[in-house]
């Protein structure tokens, strides 16, 4: 930076009064500052870099002291840089004002091919250091892994699984892949079959791996318990709220098979837990639902959380979490985007990719098209709901997908509340009750254990809008009562 830029740094820094995610400050008016390594790796660390700032002191409220000599602490510090594998090499500028000097040391992002950036002295594990607001903090083993994983091409989703044979996965599912996968390259018919397993992720050195497991295993979780998805609805807008009943979960389920049965089984409790509003079009006068989140939406998150998770032995025993709460449902996985990939890159450009096998296999089954169009899908079906544009969270460790179901939008005076309710109704009592219904027919449908909560929430709001209406409208609680929807 040029001197002006720096002038303009210290007084952002005294104005702020802090360090920052890409600033760290420090004194050096009585010498080199120690311990410049945890700094050097955790900017080397991270894609912005970062900077070092010379004569401000913290302690005092950031006031200006100047350093005590430029020439030896610009030496000291490249001595620090070069004790760090890779090398790194501060760019240096000074800045005068009234006879004192400041200098600072701008620390550039190491390429992601060459990252954790350590100490030399104390190694890759306890050298490495990654930014988090102010602080340099540690890296776990798992963030040293995910560098490592990236930089030497690891391929966990064709680890092998000692304990299995070909004979234990199921038998006619992994038949009818290889027949795809004979369709896709005709030169297959001619392989032997244990040839053609190897080749298309089956097994590895005729060993089954972690893919085959988790697509073609009567139950992948005998041998993977935690490779699943933890599926809540919880009635508040945070995890620990408890509902009129004093329970913390409306629903909560572990799913589990293979792939495509966590994919289906995901988006079928979003289904059976969302709300759905209905209104009448009064120019039309058809009938029109509004689900809470677009279903196609929910299938591309939960889908890319299963094909882009990590699947290395450091995360084999977290779930991915699926959870919905009263403004959003958000979708959980292990493994951060994997490469060079960043949030703002997500849908624009071609990724690397963690699980090849895994990824050409589900297209191979229909589960994916493999093109890159999910995120993009994902916005798109967003925005068709009028809904905010989804979140993407990234860090090392984990990604995050935030699906809100609440737009602020201006009221829409072509879709008033005719005759039949505006109250959402999601568990579709209005279909189900088309033919009458008693009150233990609609408890057993709802598939809610608190017969009394479930008919308060879910029933009664309709009953009161007129949506469904009473046969003996006289006697409400009589146990020949039955409930029927009105009609339009």
């Amino acid at each position: 930076m040029v001197e002006a830029e720096l002038k303009k740094l210290l007084a952002q820094i005294q104005s702020r009064h802090c360090e920052e995610q890409t600033i760290e400050v420090k004194s050096a008016h009585g010498g080199c500052p120690e311990k410049l390594y945890n700094t050097l790796s955790s900017f080397s660390n991270q894609d912005s870099g970062g900077t070092l700032v010379f004569g401000l002191d913290e302690k005092a409220h950031f006031a200006k002291v100047g350093v005590y000599d430029t020439h030896d602490l610009q030496r000291k510090v490249m001595e620090y840089g070069e004790q760090m594998t890779p090398v790194v090499r501060p760019v240096f500028s000074v800045y005068e004002e009234d006879g004192k000097v400041f200098v600072s040391a701008e620390i550039p992002p190491v390429d992601i091919t060459e990252r954790p950036c350590f100490k030399t002295a104390k190694g890759r594990m306890q050298g490495s250091y990654i930014r988090v607001g102010d602080a340099d903090k540690p890296m776990t083993e798992y963030e040293v892994y995910s560098y490592e994983a990236f930089r030497k091409k690891y391929r966990d989703d064709i680890r092998p699984v000692e304990q299995l044979r070909v004979q234990n996965l199921d038998q006619d599912h992994l038949a009818q892949y290889v027949l795809r996968r004979k369709q896709d390259r005709v030169h297959f018919a001619t392989l032997d079959l244990s040839q053609l397993y190897d080749l298309i992720g089956v097994t590895k050195n005729g060993v089954v791996t972690l893919a085959a497991v988790l697509l073609f295993s009567p139950y992948p979780q005998a041998y993977f318990p935690q490779l699943s998805i933890i599926a809540t609805h919880v009635p508040g807008t945070e995890m620990g709220l408890l509902d009129e009943q004093g329970q913390r979960f409306i629903d909560s389920k572990r799913l589990e098979g293979t792939l495509p049965e966590m994919l289906d089984q995901a988006v079928a409790f979003v289904r059976n837990n969302m709300q759905v509003s209905t209104r009448i079009d009064p120019e039309t006068g058809r009938r029109i639902d509004r689900p809470e989140y677009p279903l196609d939406a929910v299938r591309e998150t939960v889908l890319n959380a299963l094909v882009h998770r990590d699947y290395s032995i450091h995360t084999e025993g977290m779930p991915i979490q699926l959870t919905m709460y009263s403004d959003r449902l958000e979708v959980a996985n292990p493994g951060g985007l994997y490469g060079r990939l960043t949030v703002d890159q997500l849908g624009k450009v071609q990724p690397d990719t963690r699980n090849p096998v895994l990824v050409t296999a589900m297209e191979s089954l229909g589960q994916t098209e493999n093109r890159y169009s999910g995120i993009p899908r994902i916005q798109h079906a967003m925005a068709e709901l009028g809904l905010p544009t989804p979140v993407f969270t990234n860090t090392r460790s984990n990604f995050s997908v935030t699906l809100r179901n609440r737009a602020k939008v201006a009221p829409q005076k072509t879709l008033e509340p005719m005759t039949v309710t505006s109250i959402p109704d999601p568990k579709g009592l209005l279909a189900f009750c088309v033919e009458p219904r008693s009150r233990a027919e609609i408890i057993a449908y709802l598939g809610i254990s608190s017969a009394q909560y479930a008919l308060r929430h879910y029933l009664d709001p309709l009953v009161a809008s007129g949506a469904i209406r009473l046969s003996l409208p006289d006697k409400p609680r009589s146990p020949k009562q039955t409930y029927q929807t009105a009609e339009t």
